[in-house]
């Protein structure tokens, strides 16, 4: 399986759509609502909901939408990232509601090398997260430090990290 890219195979206009997709349950938002300490009812509360909302019913918190989507496109982006430098926009387009479930999608809008090392550039990508019906409902830009292969190589290789499995006596 990959996990992420280095600065050489990042191409300009490349589209990945990252599978599979997520499902939102009630749970998943309110945990998140509860770990971030975001107690608006909408999210929270089905009375105030349905009976004060536009929406007649919760509304996903915006913000666990984005990290679904940032958590998405690691294995197609930002796997071998060295940082995140930059999210530069965000845009929650439309709600997200429990029971829809989220795909998502990167561009890569450009890539420049490093100016200070040469073993490293930067990447700038867009990503997209929609619901089963194909609703937009988050747009953001960001800015990735990725190695190249030289910096990869010089590190040990893909997982310079992971132990090998010893032998076992009989």
């Amino acid at each position: 399986m990959q996990f992420g890219r280095t600065y050489e195979e990042f191409e300009v206009g490349a589209v990945y759509k990252h599978w599979p997709g997520k499902t939102v349950t009630e749970y998943d938002d309110h945990l998140f609502c509860l770990l971030t300490m975001n107690h608006h009812p909408l999210h929270m509360d089905v009375n105030y909901a349905e009976n004060t909302t536009d929406f007649k019913q919760n509304v996903v918190v915006g913000n666990y939408i984005y990290s679904l989507l940032l958590g998405m496109s690691v294995p197609d982006v930002s796997g071998k990232a060295i940082a995140n430098l930059e999210i530069e926009s965000l845009r929650h387009v439309a709600p997200t509601f429990h029971g829809d479930t989220i795909y998502g999608e990167t561009t890569v809008l450009d890539k420049t090398p490093s100016k200070s090392k040469t073993d490293r550039g930067i990447v700038y990508v867009e990503t997209k997260g929609y619901k089963q019906d194909g609703t937009l409902v988050c747009v953001f830009r960001r800015k990735v430090m990725v190695p190249t292969a030289e910096y990869i190589d010089a590190r040990g290789g893909e997982q310079p990290g992971r132990p090998e499995l010893k032998q076992q006596e009989k």
